[in-house]
């Protein structure tokens, strides 16, 4: 009896490695959101609703394809500032961002607003309806708009002039301190993480408060 007890033992001290390195069957992780489509002939957000489905149905237009930010929630880091409304970014460049704007902010650089994950289809061709198609950089929490308050978004503007005209956020105006510049301290410390200016776009908009991999 006790050989029998020992063969099985060591029997089950065999099984217990090959248990331990068998995985466990997969949850499926999920992914939620909110979003819309611009609709370009009626000037309005349309289409407004709630997403939640699994990661792993992820189409390829949810998700960046140079960074892999998606637009889920559950991909976004919220960071906190002195004076500043929390907003969130993707999780992969939330330390940069953080330590950023920390560094701005204990040089006195003023900052008053800053906007970074926020949902939705604005960009791309529309469709037969009139909306937008693909989502903005905003939507993978890889742009930020930095004092939009005193840096807005024009059209008709290939370079800025009188002609340029201010669509949103406030008017910009190069001398003011919370104004952002291409020589600027925040336009520079955007640049060294990977974020480009909307301000030195080419075509005819200027956004001057945005900062994204494309500058777009």
């Amino acid at each position: 009896m006790d050989a029998v007890k020992i063969i099985i033992s060591a029997g089950l001290l065999l099984l217990f490695p090959l248990l331990a390195l068998t995985p466990l069957p997969a949850v499926a992780q999920l992914c939620t959101y909110s979003t819309y489509q611009w609709n370009v002939h009626e000037q309005r957000a349309v289409n407004i609703r709630r997403v939640s489905l699994p990661y792993t149905d992820l189409s390829a237009g949810e998700k960046d394809p140079a960074t892999g930010c998606s637009v889920c929630e559950q991909d976004q880091v919220e960071i906190s500032l002195p004076g500043v409304a929390p907003f969130s970014v993707c999780k992969l460049i939330a330390q940069d961002v953080q330590q950023t704007f920390t560094r701005l902010q204990q040089s006195s650089v003023p900052i008053y607003s800053i906007v970074g994950y926020r949902v939705g289809m604005t960009r791309g061709d529309p469709d037969a309806h009139g909306n937008r198609t693909r989502f903005s950089n905003h939507s993978f929490g890889i742009a930020l708009d930095v004092n939009a308050e005193f840096n807005g978004l024009y059209d008709n503007c290939l370079e800025f002039g009188p002609q340029c005209r201010l669509l949103r956020g406030g008017r910009w105006n190069p001398t003011q301190p919370a104004a952002l510049r291409a020589d600027g301290p925040v336009v520079r410390a955007m640049r060294t993480i990977g974020l480009q200016w909307g301000g030195a776009i080419l075509g005819r908009q200027k956004d001057f408060m945005h900062f994204s991999i494309s500058g777009y």
